[in-house]
């Protein structure tokens, strides 16, 4: 190996093919402060060709390094890998959770802070009493040796007692935390001691501070001080509240951390989520009994803006629902106007009759907050048992972001509606969503010191520049380097499978014998991913019988016909460990599954566990208001950008749908002994002519190159010869 000096921390006998390189130019690139996209081909060991140079840059320049990821399985990974960097060159690291999933007592986030706040505050008085205490019995002693000033310093020292102690009984009557108390009372320096031994999990932290009646949160966040790398999830570093504790705790200033994203093409959907505001009609409901039990003189504006918004939520789903269903998920009410504000506006416009929306609504924040801080002061004095949090205040606050922010660039007014499972009762949320993600992302790349994003699908690089609002960047991209003998990628000229074309019988009868070619002649497992469960659970049906009088079991139970072996459906809601565990103990089963579900990426499926995976049609998704108002505006956003003269539908739709098709192609062959087939069925893959509808185009040039055009009829024989130059047969091949 070379010399390059972060090559110190990179764990393993040999890099991958090109890893090295990477490594070098992610090295070069943090040196100059770039930030850096890095597409690399799934299992090429991106984690490590990031990790090394950061870890190392980070070494050198005081700072660190913060790799996130909203992939679980990838959580796991970053683990194993940290723990075998700590091995050649040992690294303080801490993997961080969020508190809800390592509270030893279970309570929320706003009863945790004032617990940990009134704990402190105790812990200190009585601190306090102590040295105190120690003092008058010092100065006691003198004044019997007839030390005349000792006495009178005493006597002073005597008064603060009594109050201090007056203190600490009311402190015992309030709610604490024991877990934290046992924090600031006891030698924790063992716990440090063990925690930077190796990596710790959470979880390994939560059971060796419940075992010792610790608070496990408190102290992660107390050792995160200046160490080397941080594991944590997206929200840390996208929710600016939270990142700002966040780097906090690890005591650097933002231009001493450098982020490092895994999977990173899904930052965009992530960083929308975490901009978009809500409010539901049980917060409401909830806010307007708050007001009832309130003689603040508040309380009567505060109720003049609050029925007003919620008569008018309820007004406006009602008018856009009609007659229609309301089931258990929410289902959006249009509700935005080209040429006015939205109808949920209009209404609250006309049921108000306060004395002035503005003013109104500044008062109803301020009585929300006098709410809340009397919630909180009950709390800490043990006057209630819970830590209650306004309501109020929740509403006030949406409806004033509602009135001022509703018409902003980028920000999207949408009423949804949905059905209580418990109670049946029909109900509404407002909710102003955020279309351009950028306004989230593009200050937090500015404060970092550099950021890494990494991927197997992040082309086109320009368009994650735009939607991020990324400058001075480096970018590099790496195909696959195992042996292209060890894969086959054909485009099977099916029938395209628009929407309104998919009930057609002749379209579904080609697709359904592809499936079944597809899993007959793979000697292994097979994944099929479809546009939606929907679909996935059609062809499920026709190759079972299920559905049918067919003896296939409930969803996510495994199905058969005389010919396959167990077909798995997934769909909504399912446990995707058991399911992915069941399917790959499994010999020669089918996996049917959304693209747009888990399944599709950040999991593995190693050598038989998936040997051929088909993704069926192009897996638009659904095309809903929501999906419009974001092309809007990335056609106004990017209007000097060519692609096409289309850029809110190539940047909103077609990209995001060409990178999970990318990713789930990239769940077989994740080693250089690994090989497989990977099938992408719908003519428009195909180099046939299909005008605008065609999405080989959007594929990086090398992958193009790679697609094979095949007749579906002949999928089969291409197939079969495929696995048979493999050698991957246990006997007979199957029979043409």
């Amino acid at each position: 190996m070379s010399d390059a000096a972060h090559l110190r921390f990179f764990p393993y006998e040999e890099p991958y093919p090109n890893q090295r390189e990477a490594m070098d130019r992610v090295a070069n690139a943090l040196d100059r402060g770039q930030d850096v996209l890095f597409e690399g081909a799934p299992g090429t060991g991106k984690t490590l060709s990031a990790l090394v140079p950061a870890l190392e840059h980070a070494r050198e320049h005081d700072r660190t390094v913060v790799i996130t990821t909203n992939v679980h399985q990838q959580m796991r990974q970053f683990v194993e890998d940290a723990r075998a960097i700590t091995r050649e060159e040992p690294i303080r690291a801490v993997v961080f959770k969020g508190k809800s999933s390592m509270c030893h007592i279970d309570v929320d986030y706003q009863e945790c802070q004032t617990l940990r706040d009134t704990t402190r505050e105790m812990v200190e008085t009585e601190s306090e009493v102590h040295e105190l205490e120690s003092r008058q019995r010092e100065l006691l002693a003198e004044s019997r040796e007839g030390d005349a000033s000792a006495a009178e310093a005493r006597e002073a020292i005597m008064e603060e007692l009594d109050e201090l102690e007056a203190e600490v009984d009311e402190y015992e009557a309030a709610n604490v935390c024991e877990h934290y108390r046992n924090n600031l009372t006891r030698d924790t320096d063992e716990f440090f001691g063990w925690l930077f031994e190796d990596v710790r999990t959470p979880e390994n932290v939560y059971a060796y501070a419940d075992e010792r009646e610790l608070c496990g949160y408190e102290l992660l966040k107390e050792g995160m001080e200046g160490v080397d790398l941080v594991v944590c999830n997206y929200h840390h570093l996208l929710d600016p509240q939270i990142r700002e504790q966040f780097f906090r705790w690890i005591d650097r200033d933002p231009s001493e951390i450098i982020t490092v994203f895994d999977e990173a093409h899904n930052i965009e959907d992530a960083a929308r989520d975490h901009a978009t505001r809500t409010l539901t009609e049980n917060t409401l409901d909830a806010a307007l009994d708050e007001l009832a039990d309130s003689n603040d003189s508040r309380a009567e504006p505060t109720e003049n803006v609050l029925r007003a918004f919620r008569n008018a939520l309820v007004e406006t789903y009602e008018d856009g629902l009609g007659f229609g269903a309301v089931d258990e998920g929410w289902e959006d009410v249009s509700i935005a106007n080209d040429d006015r504000r939205d109808d949920l506006t209009l209404a609250f416009l006309r049921n108000y009759e306060g004395k002035g929306i503005d003013a109104e609504t500044e008062l109803a924040v301020q009585l929300g907050q006098a709410i809340d801080e009397e919630y909180e002061r009950r709390y800490r004095d043990g006057e209630a048992t819970t830590r209650s949090e306004s309501q109020t205040l929740a509403a006030a606050r949406f409806v004033s972001t509602w009135i001022e922010d509703g018409t902003e660039f980028g920000q999207y007014p949408v009423v949804s509606v949905r059905r209580d499972a418990g109670t049946d009762e029909v109900y509404g949320r407002a909710e102003l969503y955020t279309c351009i993600p950028r306004n989230v992302t593009s200050e937090l790349f500015d404060e970092v010191a550099a950021s890494v994003l990494m991927s197997a699908t992040l082309r086109p690089f320009d368009v994650t520049e735009d939607v991020l609002g990324l400058e001075d960047v480096a970018s590099m991209a790496y195909g696959m380097g195992y042996p292209e003998a060890n894969r086959r990628t054909f485009a099977a000229d099916v029938p395209p499978l628009f929407a309104a074309d998919r009930n057609d019988p002749e379209t579904q009868e080609a697709v359904a014998s592809l499936l079944r070619d597809v899993i007959r002649f793979t000697p292994g497992n097979a994944l099929a991913f479809f546009p939606s469960y929907a679909e996935a659970e059609r062809y499920h049906e026709r190759l079972t019988g299920a559905g049918g009088g067919g003896g296939a079991g409930p969803r996510g139970d495994a199905g058969s016909s005389d010919d396959l072996g167990p077909i798995h459906l997934d769909g909504p809601g399912e446990d995707e460990e058991r399911l992915r565990s069941e399917f790959v103990a499994d010999d020669g089963a089918a996996l049917f599954t959304s693209l747009w579900g888990t399944l599709g990426e950040g999991v593995s499926f190693d050598g038989d566990d998936a040997r051929t995976v088909v993704v069926v049609g192009v897996p638009y998704p659904h095309l809903s208001d929501r999906t419009e108002a974001v092309q809007d505006a990335y056609d106004r956003a990017f209007a000097d950008r060519d692609r096409a003269r289309n850029p809110g539908w190539t940047y909103a739709v077609e990209i995001p749908t060409i990178r999970k098709t990318r990713q789930a192609l990239g769940r077989v062959i994740r080693g250089p002994e690994d090989f497989g087939v990977r099938i992408l069925a719908d003519r428009r893959y195909t180099t046939a002519d299909m005008g605008k509808y065609s999405v080989r185009s959007a594929f990086p040039p090398e992958e193009r190159e790679e697609l094979l055009d095949v007749d579906p009829e002949k999928l089969k024989f291409a197939t079969l010869n495929f696995y048979q130059d493999h050698d991957a047969y246990d006997g007979p091949p199957p029979s043409p």
